[in-house]
């Protein structure tokens, strides 16, 4: 067990990257009380039934005061209103940080109403699954994932910065940090454009009568399954992210569209070279994201296996 990096932490919003940082905390010993909030009154019922936190709050402004460390794990869309109502409670020395998968957009919205004297960090750990709520969370999400330290202004206080830092450290992540405008990019190539085909895969799928629902299902191949899997997420936090990241998003989708084009003439002219040169290159990625340890070579990609073990451990 670790000495608490920060004496109260309030986390707003209860979903799964909330509740995996309550579990992970207490694995480690790194919060010495755990404060939550989340807008819907059956999923604050929830928490307190199961224990998540210590104590369930009624209010993000309740939640919020006194903690050390106040983390918005709330859809984008939503963190400046929430920013809005905790500022007049937040104490000097205090640090916001939160956990979306946008940057630019979070921090427009959000640094207006932090308070002279409070640090703002954002954060993003790139971790998750296709579930969510507060009983979806699990200590072992971050374990071996990046968590992206996004500093809102070049002046931000670098003591604040390293207590997060090891925080999520603690919580078993790596941690890098990176500009805000940077972020936007990178993950519009790694995680919003990827979500974004998904969902057209599945809805292509879904338009196309001249498949059956239940054929679709019963004869999903693993890309399909992989696809479904992905575009299974959060709709609410999704919707967020698209209109927030939008310039990103559509340029790496115009990249993707000149990419799928040049596949298409490929495969109308008969051009096999382009096709197998095409894809060793690209398994070649496949396998750098399995060196790197950010995957596994598992049947199923692992998930099997991962699922087994939490539904094992009850």
């Amino acid at each position: 067990m670790s000495a608490p990096v920060y004496d109260r932490v309030a986390l707003i919003g209860l979903g799964l990257i909330a509740s995996s940082m309550a579990h992970a905390m207490r694995r480690a010993g790194l919060a010495g009380e755990i404060t939550g909030h989340a807008r819907s009154a059956e999923t604050r019922r929830i928490a307190a039934e199961i224990g998540l936190v210590d104590r369930v709050c009624a209010t993000a402004a309740e939640a919020a005061e006194g903690a050390d460390l106040v983390v918005l794990c709330v859809p984008v869309g939503a963190m400046g209103a929430v920013a809005e109502e905790i500022a007049p409670v937040l104490a000097p020395g205090a640090t916001v940080s939160d956990v979306g998968s946008v940057k630019k957009a979070v921090i427009e919205a959000v640094a207006p109403h932090i308070p002279e004297g409070v640090h703002f960090i954002p954060a993003h750990p790139l971790a998750g699954t296709e579930h969510s709520g507060p009983r979806s969370g699990f200590a072992e999400l971050f374990d071996n994932r990046w968590c992206l330290i996004v500093p809102a202004t070049p002046g931000t206080d670098d003591a604040a910065t390293a207590r997060l830092s090891a925080l999520w450290e603690g919580m078993g992540a790596h941690v890098d940090v990176m500009d805000a405008d940077h972020h936007d990019l990178v993950l519009a190539v790694t995680s919003h454009t990827p979500h974004l085909i998904a969902y057209t895969m599945v809805g292509v799928a879904d338009d196309l009568r001249r498949v059956t629902d239940s054929e679709v299902i019963k004869y999903s191949a693993a890309g399909f399954r992989d696809f479904t899997r992905i575009a299974a997420s959060d709709p609410t936090m999704w919707r967020d992210v698209f209109l927030t990241n939008k310039e990103a998003t559509l340029e790496i989708l115009g990249r993707f569209t000149e990419e799928l084009f040049a596949l298409q003439r490929a495969i109308r002219t008969g051009d096999g070279d382009h096709l197998h040169e095409y894809f060793t290159r690209t398994r070649a990625i496949r396998r750098g994201i399995i060196e790197a340890g950010q995957d596994t070579a598992a049947p199923d990609f692992g998930r099997g296996a991962t699922r087994a073990g939490r539904e094992g451990r009850g």
